[in-house]
């Protein structure tokens, strides 16, 4: 049961937020924002779909230790493309708010980025193997945690600012994620139930998703084709 019902979760999460985003890249024309947002959202959909595709297809078969090379390399993608999936929030955020300058936090963005990919792909991660080190999912999750935090505080101090109502709950909706998705790191091998904490996790995103398709709807005037 918890693999058909897994599955059907996953194949409507990933169908729901790669249709929002060929919508919102599709139908943006001029609009560099809802342009970023459409290809943010393909981006979270094909980077997730490397490590759910190989799940389901685990779960409905022979059990996910058996799968641990498929899996494994399906992590490594998504953890690449949920670098870039915040870059890219990033530069939505100056986008959205016309912000001009910060050289240095634009660079800080960057080099987290970076220093992140790069742990990735250490071969001390050991991502083929169901037991990798925790260890190094912790220390490739650092300069993770903190382009959230960054993240976090501008998209909260300029919401509240401009009191953007589209965007007003954008920060919570990325606490969350992080939220739920730091014990699935530290815990999830030793207990196996930490790992249902993904779903909610992925409702955050699906959330980050909506508020862009909701605030693109909202502005483009009838440009939108919903």
């Amino acid at each position: 049961m918890q693999a058909i019902m897994e599955t059907l979760f996953d194949v409507v999460y990933l169908l729901s937020v790669i249709t929002l985003g060929l919508k919102m890249a599709r139908n943006s024309g001029d609009n560099k924002e809802y342009k970023l947002f459409g290809w943010m959202a393909i981006l979270l959909g094909a980077g997730d779909a490397f490590h759910l595709v190989p799940r389901s297809y685990a779960l409905l078969t022979t059990g996910l230790e058996a799968n641990a090379t498929a899996l494994g390399f399906g992590k490594l993608v998504t953890s690449i493309t949920m670098t870039i999936f915040y870059v890219i929030l990033y530069h939505i955020w100056r986008q959205r708010y016309n912000i001009e300058g910060y050289k240095n936090l634009t660079l800080s963005i960057y080099v987290l980025a970076v220093v992140r990919i790069v742990l990735c792909l250490f071969p001390q991660n050991d991502w083929l193997n169901y037991y990798a080190p925790v260890s190094w999912g912790v220390y490739r999750n650092i300069p993770f945690a903190i382009m959230g935090i960054i993240i976090i505080c501008i998209f909260y101090s300029e919401a509240k600012k401009y009191n953007d109502n589209n965007f007003k709950f954008m920060w919570l909706a990325i606490v969350l994620s992080f939220a739920f998705y730091i014990p699935v790191v530290i815990w999830a091998t030793e207990i196996r139930w930490i790992g249902t904490l993904m779903i909610p996790k992925t409702l955050a995103y699906v959330w980050i998703v909506i508020m862009g398709y909701k605030s693109a709807t909202h502005m483009a005037s009838g440009k939108f084709n919903i």
